[in-house]
């Protein structure tokens, strides 16, 4: 079976595309099989993915056709993408004729892929009279008007009106899943036992913290009492300076993680000296480092970002070195029976199979790096959030410490949410592997 670029690389409106172009497009195909008959999609709305016969044979319907026999498609034809074929959007229907095997790419992808090309306004008339076929006249008969071949221009535009129907759809729909209440009920659980224990009920444990209503006032207020809030600028230099540290110790952590892990799993000599000494320092409490990375490092920023570096790290690697183990055995020996040499074994086998449980490794390290990150601008920082949080504590702040957690809450999600997301598309394999990824 052709792989992904070589189909592309048959199809007349592709072969003009740049090397890296088409490498960038091949990469971002999907395979999908389907069964004689199968609907591919129907009429009732856009077609947001362009697909490419890889084999087999499938037919197209278009309501002007109405009980005609439409249009057959073979390898290397292409059709769908109503984000450039919008002449017909949903009016058209396609439909597996016998057992095909297709290749998907989001028509956002190929927009953009054609917007970076010098010739990118030619290639896409040449693709739209692909997608348009014999059937399709040039002329509109709804309107009158004449289909345009778009410019470079109408190509970006019209990515961007494509990308919003495709985030669109995605926000309908997670409105739609039962999902999204429950995790709406956690939070309304989460801060009504708040309100409730601190301001309605009063409970003796709960006297002394702030009331959820004080929090937010602070929070939102113009003139603080305590002197931050949403407005204040000092507010987001605390925020900055927690993300920066973050940002390189995380990299730091990543950078040196995975190249361990990797080595921790693969060689057997390094595994026997490095890990006996990596399992003795991996327990080994972050607070219990602060005296000697104080005494090591001079100033206060390269002892936090040590300090925040170092948990990461354990977690990077621990995970990786999970990762490699968890390749099944018999892939490598397959890969050297077909004459890969042990470096391309481990290159192309070992490391994109410990790619899901490296991942996996890197969103506890993002946590864990935030935890470590607050302990150690209480310790030893000027800035950041740690360091509101305890200098509140120090000066009878309530509500801005609980600002400062909160806000340290946020943003950890939002950054462990970037992390899961390039996870999940970098790893889109396997869930076409586990059967998830259907056309």
């Amino acid at each position: 079976m052709q792989s992904a670029r070589a189909v592309l690389e048959a199809t007349v409106p592709f072969r003009r595309l740049s090397a890296d172009s088409l490498e960038a497009l091949a990469r971002r195909c999907e395979v999908g099989e389907v069964a004689a008959g199968q609907t591919i999609y129907d009429a009732t709305g856009p077609v947001e993915h362009l697909y490419v016969v890889r084999s087999g044979t499938v037919r197209l319907t278009c309501a002007q056709d109405g009980d005609g026999p439409g249009r057959g498609l073979g390898p290397s034809d292409l059709f769908g993408c109503h984000a450039l074929h919008q002449a017909q959007a949903a009016a058209e229907a396609a439909r597996a004729e016998s057992a095909s095997s297709l290749l998907r790419v989001p028509g956002r992808v190929v927009l953009d892929v054609l917007a970076c090309e010098q010739n990118g306004s030619a290639i896409a008339e040449a693709l739209v009279e692909a997608l348009r076929g014999p059937h399709q006249p040039p002329e509109d008969s709804r309107s009158g008007q004449v289909d345009a071949t778009p410019s470079a221009g109408a190509v970006k535009r019209r990515g961007a009106t494509a990308m919003f129907s495709h985030v669109a759809a995605h926000g309908a729909a997670y409105l739609r899943n039962r999902r999204t209440y429950a995790r709406l009920a956690g939070y309304a659980l989460f801060f009504g036992s708040w309100y409730l224990a601190v301001e309605v009920f009063a409970l003796p444990r709960f006297a002394k913290l702030p009331g959820i209503t004080q929090v937010v006032h602070e929070w939102l207020s113009r003139d603080p009492t305590y002197g931050l809030s949403l407005h204040t600028p000092i507010y987001y230099e605390h925020i900055w300076a927690s993300l920066r540290r973050i940002g390189i110790a995380f990299a730091l952590a990543t950078g040196l993680g995975v190249p361990v892990g990797l080595l921790l799993g693969a060689c057997r000599a390094f595994r026997e000296y490095v890990f006996p000494v990596f399992e003795l320092v991996r327990p080994i409490p972050i607070l219990a480092w602060v005296p000697l990375a104080i005494i090591v490092f001079s100033g206060s920023e390269t002892p936090v970002v040590f300090l925040t570096f170092l948990a990461s790290f354990f977690a990077t690697a621990l995970n990786t070195l999970l990762g490699v183990k968890s390749v099944d055995r018999r892939y490598v020996l397959a890969a050297g029976c077909l004459g890969a040499s042990r470096w391309q074994a481990f290159w192309h086998v070992v490391v994109p199979g410990s790619m899901p449980f490296i991942f996996t490794g890197l969103q506890i390290s993002i946590g864990v790096a935030w935890f470590s990150l607050a302990a150690a601008e209480m310790v030893s920082g000027q800035f950041g959030l740690g360091y509101l949080i305890n200098t509140s504590y120090t000066m009878v702040q309530y509500p801005t410490i609980v600002i400062g957690m909160l806000t340290l809450g946020f943003v950890g999600y939002a950054t462990s949410a970037l992390v899961r997301f390039l996870g999940e598309r970098l790893t889109a394999w396997r869930a076409r592997d586990l059967g998830l990824g259907k056309v």
